[in-house]
């Protein structure tokens, strides 16, 4: 029996209702009801049967869901916006389940964005701990000297934090019309990065795409494409995930 049990956090994570780290905080805070009784302890554990509250509301188990979605430009990387603006999620009209994005992608970049309703999985692959590559495709304003792209893997700070590509290289230069395209990969996604790395060094970035998500490309899709993960998909992400801390 006990090895039906899991922890009351991750229960809460894998319904989709919000990530494992904010449950926690949920948990702690007395927002959460176990069989019509408050607790606070982080360490409880939960089975199937228990009736699980948040908030006053009764926890939905979903059977988790992962999709990968070509992203355009001018979609906001969220389940709804303030300012009444397309998300993510719009694109995705006939999935049923609470799925929300992994990560983000800036409502000027387009590419492949991760949606599910699992919040564990999502944690798992937005941790900069996992080192989950991500790889861009950048069209850049000016020609930067090997001298100043060297700075993109040793550091550009900016507002004063310190931001770094893992890789970078040219795929091509066109001096013509003073432009040059390169493809990077990052480990972590701070808020633009890569612009803001690059207006640092003073050639702005025209035009961005993520075109790599670990194993996964957009290869073969149209912005706005979207489809479900194989079983095997989710399974090798997990254990990349997972490979990258061991």
């Amino acid at each position: 029996m006990e090895q039906n049990l899991e922890r009351l956090q991750k229960v809460i994570a894998q319904s989709g209702y919000t990530s494992r780290r904010k449950a926690e905080q949920l948990i702690v805070e007395g927002k959460v009801k176990v069989n019509g009784k408050l607790v606070k302890e982080l360490g409880t554990k939960v089975g199937p049967n228990d009736k699980i509250e948040v908030n006053g509301v009764p926890l939905e188990k979903e059977v988790p869901v992962y999709f990968m979605l070509y992203k355009p430009r001018g979609i906001i990387s969220s389940v709804k916006d303030e300012k009444n603006r397309k998300v993510v999620t719009d694109l995705l009209p006939e999935v049923e389940e609470r799925i929300f994005p992994i990560g983000r992608l800036d409502y000027d970049t387009s590419g492949l964005l991760l949606l599910t309703n699992d919040g564990e999985f999502a944690q798992m692959l937005m941790h900069p701990k996992h080192k989950m590559d991500k790889v861009y495709v950048a069209k850049i304003k000016g020609i930067p000297s090997k001298e100043e792209l060297k700075k993109l893997r040793s550091g550009i700070t900016s507002n004063g934090e310190k931001l770094k590509a893992l890789r970078y290289r040219v795929l091509s230069t066109d001096t013509k019309k003073n432009k040059m395209i390169m493809e990077l990969t990052l480990h972590e996604g701070k808020n633009r990065q890569i612009r803001r790395m690059f207006d640092a060094l003073g050639y702005p970035v025209e035009k961005l795409k993520r075109e790599k998500y670990g194993f996964l490309t957009v290869e073969g899709m149209n912005p706005g494409d979207y489809r479900e993960l194989t079983p095997y998909e989710v399974k090798q992400l997990k254990l990349l995930a997972q490979k990258n801390v061991e």
